[in-house]
Parts: C-alpha cells; sequence; structure tokens
C-alpha cells in the first residue's frame, strides 16, 4: 500500500470529475473504490468531503488515501495499424532524450473519451524511439485545434514540464482567422468562463459561457479567465488573422472569449454558430466561398526551459492545411509577422 498523498490539480485538469482525474493518475483503481472511499471520506478535495462527479479545480489540493500498489490485470493493449503509426511519427518536430513535441492535426483528440478510440494519447507506444516506456502527456489540445503539444519522455520531466505549466512560466502563441476585425486591433479580455450543461445524452454540447468579471465570485462553478489578442492583418471588415495568448488555461478559453467579443474563430459552430452573414459583429464563424469549415485554431509557438538543460527552448509548428490554403487565399504573410508580438521590447 502507498501512504497518503497530497497533489495538486494542474491547469488542463480544470473542471474534470474527481473521478476521472484520479484514473488518469492511478489507472489501476476501480470506480467502485473510488466511490467507497468518497463514501467514507477519505479522498477529500481542499479538506472537504467530495463526490465522485465533483469537478475539481486548478490549484485545489486533492486528498488521496493509501492505495493498493498492486495493479489490476492489464487490458489488451491497442493495436496501432502502421499507417497510424506513420502518421503519428510524422507529426513529430522536436526530439531529444527528455521532450517530444508533436505538430498534434485537427480532428486527432489529444486523449480517449466518449466514442473516441483513436487519440494521441493511445498513438503514443509508436513514439518510443527505443526507450522503454511510451511518452507521457503533460498538457492538452482541443481535438479539433492543431499545433504544437508537448510530451514527456520520462517521470523527471513530466513533472517538471507539469510545473512548469502550473506556474505559467511555458509562453503559448496561437494563431486563428476570426470573424470580422476586432476593434482596437489589439488587446486583453478579461471574461469569467462558466460550464453549461448541453441538451444532448449525458449532457453532450456542454460549452464555456463568457460572463462579466463582476458576476464570477457569485456565480457558482465560474472561473477568472484573461487573453490577449492583436490583429496581425485583415480582410477589410470581413476577416482578420489574429495571434493570441492565454494568460489562464480554461477549457475552451480562447474561443469562448473571441466569440464573446464578437469576433468568433473561424469555423467555430459551437461558438459562433455556421452562419455566413458575419459584417464583423459576431453573427457567425463561417466565411463561404473557397474557406474551410474546420476549426481555424492553430498552436503555433511554445517557449519553455528545458527541464534537464536549463536552456530556452522555442518550438514552432507549421499551420494544418485548411489554414495554409485559408492564408494562401488572403494573401497573409506568414514570414513577415513577429513570432511573438506580445513579447515586450527593451
Amino acid at each position: 500500500m502507498s501512504g497518503v498523498q497530497i497533489l495538486e490539480v494542474a491547469e488542463d485538469a480544470d473542471g474534470q470529475r474527481l473521478d476521472r482525474w484520479l484514473r488518469q493518475i492511478f489507472p489501476h483503481v476501480t470506480q467502485g473504490r473510488i466511490e467507497k472511499m468518497c463514501r467514507k471520506g477519505e479522498l477529500r478535495i481542499d479538506g472537504a468531503r467530495a463526490k465522485a462527479n465533483t469537478r475539481v479545480g486548478v490549484g485545489q489540493a486533492i486528498r488521496i488515501p493509501p492505495l493498493p500498489e498492486q495493479a489490476a490485470p492489464e487490458k489488451k493493449r491497442q493495436v496501432i495499424s502502421e499507417d497510424d503509426a506513420q502518421m503519428i511519427q510524422d507529426c513529430v518536430i522536436f526530439k531529444d532524450d527528455d521532450v517530444l513535441a508533436l505538430n498534434k492535426p485537427p480532428g486527432l483528440p489529444t486523449q480517449g473519451g466518449s466514442k473516441q478510440t483513436r487519440h494521441v494519447d493511445g498513438l503514443a507506444e509508436a513514439l518510443k524511439f527505443g526507450l522503454p516506456t511510451k511518452p507521457k502527456l503533460v498538457h492538452r489540445l482541443d481535438k479539433d485545434t492543431s499545433g504544437v503539444l508537448l510530451l514527456a519522455r520520462n517521470t523527471k520531466t513530466a513533472a517538471a514540464l507539469t510545473r512548469a505549466f502550473q506556474a505559467k512560466t511555458t509562453r503559448k502563441i496561437y494563431w486563428a482567422a476570426v470573424a470580422g476585425v476586432p476593434q482596437p486591433r489589439d488587446g486583453l479580455i478579461e471574461m469569467g468562463l462558466v460550464k453549461q450543461s448541453g441538451h444532448g445524452p449525458n449532457g453532450a454540447g456542454e460549452k464555456m459561457v463568457a460572463i462579466h468579471p463582476r458576476y464570477v465570485s457569485e456565480t457558482e462553478g465560474a472561473k477568472h479567465a484573461a487573453s490577449e489578442y492583436r490583429v496581425l492583418d485583415a480582410v477589410a471588415q470581413r476577416t482578420a488573422f489574429v495571434a493570441l495568448q492565454p494568460i489562464t488555461g480554461r477549457t475552451h478559453q480562447l474561443r469562448a472569449h473571441m466569440a464573446a467579443i464578437g469576433h468568433p474563430i473561424v469555423g467555430d459552430g459551437k461558438y459562433g454558430t455556421n452562419a455566413q452573414e458575419n459584417l464583423g459583429d459576431g453573427w457567425g464563424a463561417q466565411l463561404g466561398g473557397d474557406v474551410s469549415r474546420k476549426l481555424h485554431l492553430h498552436a503555433r509557438m511554445i517557449r519553455f526551459a528545458h527541464p534537464t538543460m536549463g536552456h530556452k527552448v522555442t518550438i514552432t509548428a507549421p499551420l494544418s492545411r485548411h489554414m495554409v490554403e485559408t492564408w494562401d487565399l488572403f494573401q497573409w504573410d506568414q514570414v513577415a509577422v513577429d513570432a511573438d508580438p506580445f513579447e515586450e521590447t527593451p
């Protein structure tokens, strides 16, 4: 048996159910055991009793009672096809002894979930490259968001990178095409976010709703959130090429924030509707014509301190194909813009 453990909830786990959060860390612990620990008050959040379906928040301290070392019988390992193995290996854009980075394609989930059987975590077996264990995810991207995704190649690196994300010492820059042109052309969006349940089976279709900062403290489940944006190029008032920087790391933060100021990310029907009648005031998230209906959000760059060597590492991911086609259509220059438009100059 292990001893009592106190673990802190990381940014990328914000809003997860307690039982799902625990099973990601200790996959051998059964659902029945988790519910029993909750009933007995052994599993606690910030010292308080909790239910298995309680949502955890960033920075909360989770008390975990002694757990058995004996793992449950291992499930049959998923067989990865040669095509999938080649596909995920072709996504690698950076690799050393400690860190591996992918340019995640749009449409590929980071982790498994409801009806999701093909995802980065499951395909990571093909990313060992001679090491005995597969690399571990240290953060996530939405299924339809493309771009830089970091994985740790050993336990020590995973812990160091997780701490870096929690401490917000990593720097992430996203590129997006949005409906209309934000005014002013650069700014800080500070709006709280609260999860709204969906109307489908088991709550399918849930989304984040932006609320005024003054209402965050009085709204159950609401979290403060902040994002920076800067317009890098535009086509009249129809659409704009923007850089985005999440100051906090909430679920769907950039998508919800841009929609909240009337400029949803192109292709984001969840937050901007699928209408095309958009003259720059947030009527819809589609541009029509030859512009792809896929989400136009890309994790362009990440910068972090190397967990072993200490030097700064900057990784940049090329745009996905549908975004390249859009950029070419509007003649937006990928080279002329600043790699980090939010970086303060001396």
